[in-house]
């Protein structure tokens, strides 16, 4: 279309190996000058695929066919090369996972800094400033001169987020951008994304969060088992979709489920009269001169549920890795039942890609972890199946899956080890709104059978009042009950 920021027509991607299987089936839409759209949708569905196609970075096992038109500049989606041309300058992306975006050898600001050096051609003293400006606005100040690795998953998003719009292209692709950001935050970066369309630019937006959507407007299309089942304006498909798919992704945010009946879960009675599976004191965590968390007391017994909520990068991580054993607090001690092996507390990774050896294949890697623990090879392949997962998923390298299949993945290779204690680092956010609920249901509901506990993680103040009993908030360190 004449005058579009970014046109795609027909665009489609199969598997070299078989031909015949389609992962994203002929999808087309434009894009102008301050326009958003965004592309809700089905976990594995081919949405983060669609946007790789665009700017041209799909593996080597799968090609792309269609047409993409950038500016005046008009592509054949078969020949990815092209597009490369455009990176930074007319087309970038943010894409799913902030981590393996930025360069791990490199701090936060220097990585921002770099984009307005090479792309914008600003000398060092005045990339850096503007780095400096753009990481201050995004409540990142402090945190500049840190690795990747020491940065939370909200702020390693929002450090990709300030390098991918650096470099002032005009059309965006963001996939995924307030996965793993408080409510506060994620409107943060709505605005900024609004800011680009004020500007002229366009966003083409992935997410699982209905709310972006609702505030940027624009065009909104829905897809599932890589097609497009509904597009129109905003207001049309989320206030009266057409689709009955749609209705139910709709119905699925967590703001609507229903509360989980405690008297289901704490199958051994009253768990005020039971030992505490673990129990801490006093515990104090610092960094150098920042202090995260000071004196705080927990117990969790079994058959029970904590959320553990709070800013980005306050320290919810660092708390569960304490509480499990994986970090040793700077101050404070953390007691845990005798009889359990350290094995029975597992931690479910905020990043699924960290989760699993990059280089190794799905299959061997869960093979080996059953044969670690005297499990049967194929232990895990009815929590797969209860996930709605395909086994032929685990043929593949890692980065080949969808996040949100990786996420439901690790999650049955934990399942299958049936721990007492599950510390679940933001378990659902690369799902969507359906995924998510039948996964925390079957989450529960398996820790409720096997008499084990949950902590959880989350920005979301829904998962917590619907799931948990009780709710540490990082910051004041209140210790509440959900009513």
């Amino acid at each position: 279309m004449s005058g579009a920021l970014l046109d795609v027509r027909d665009l489609s991607v199969r598997t070299l190996a078989s031909p015949h299987t389609t992962l994203v089936d002929e999808v087309s839409f434009s894009l102008h000058a301050g326009e958003a759209f965004t592309l809700l949708g089905e976990s594995g569905s081919g949405k983060s695929l669609l946007a790789q196609a665009i700017v041209g970075n799909l593996p080597n096992t799968l090609q792309a066919r269609g047409v993409i038109r950038v500016g005046k500049r008009e592509m054949r989606a078969e020949h990815a090369g092209e597009q490369r041309a455009l990176w930074g300058r007319e087309l970038a992306l943010l894409p799913q996972e902030p981590w393996a975006a930025l360069d791990p050898t490199m701090r936060a600001l220097p990585q921002v800094a770099e984009t307005y050096q090479l792309v914008c051609g600003y000398e060092t003293k005045e990339a850096r400033a503007r780095a400096n400006t753009d990481l201050a606005r995004l409540g990142l100040a402090a945190h500049a001169h840190k690795f990747p690795h020491l940065l939370s998953g909200g702020m390693a998003q929002r450090v990709a987020f300030a390098a991918t719009v650096a470099g002032g292209a005009p059309m965006l692709i963001v996939d995924e951008p307030t996965k793993g950001l408080d409510h506060a935050l994620r409107d943060q970066i709505v605005s900024l994304l609004k800011d680009v369309l004020a500007a002229g630019g366009a966003a083409f937006v992935i997410t699982h969060d209905v709310s972006v959507p609702r505030s940027l407007g624009g065009t909104v299309a829905v897809m599932r088992d890589a097609q497009i089942l509904e597009i129109g304006p905003s207001d049309t498909v989320l206030q009266q979709p057409a689709h009955s798919y749609t209705r139910a992704l709709l119905a699925a945010e967590p703001a609507r489920w229903p509360i989980i009946d405690d008297a289901s879960m704490c199958r051994d009675g009253d768990p005020e009269s039971r030992e505490p599976l673990l129990t801490a004191s006093a515990l104090t965590q610092r960094f150098g001169e920042h202090t995260l968390f000071q004196n705080v007391d927990v117990t969790l017994q079994r058959g029970e549920r904590i959320s553990i909520t709070g800013p980005s990068g306050s320290g919810k991580t660092t708390l569960g890795n304490v509480l499990l054993g994986l970090r040793t607090p700077s101050a404070g001690s953390v007691t845990r039942a005798r009889e359990l092996h350290p094995q029975a507390f597992q931690k479910l990774y905020q990043d699924p890609l960290a989760a699993f050896a990059p280089q190794l294949q799905i299959r061997v890697a869960l093979r080996d972890l059953m044969q670690l623990h005297r499990l049967q090879d194929d232990a895990y392949l009815p929590w797969l199946e209860k996930l709605g997962l395909s086994d032929a998923l685990l043929d593949r390298l890692p980065a080949q899956v969808s996040g949100g299949e990786l996420q439901r993945i690790a999650l049955a290779r934990i399942l299958a080890l049936k721990p007492a204690l599950i510390f679940a680092d933001e378990p659902t956010s690369r799902l969507d709104p359906i995924s998510q609920q039948q996964t925390m249901a079957l989450l529960i509901s398996s820790i409720a059978e096997q008499g084990g506990a949950l902590l959880l993680v989350t920005h979301d103040p829904f998962l917590a009042q619907k799931l948990t009993h009780r709710q540490i908030e990082i910051g004041d360190m209140r210790d509440e009950p959900n009513v």
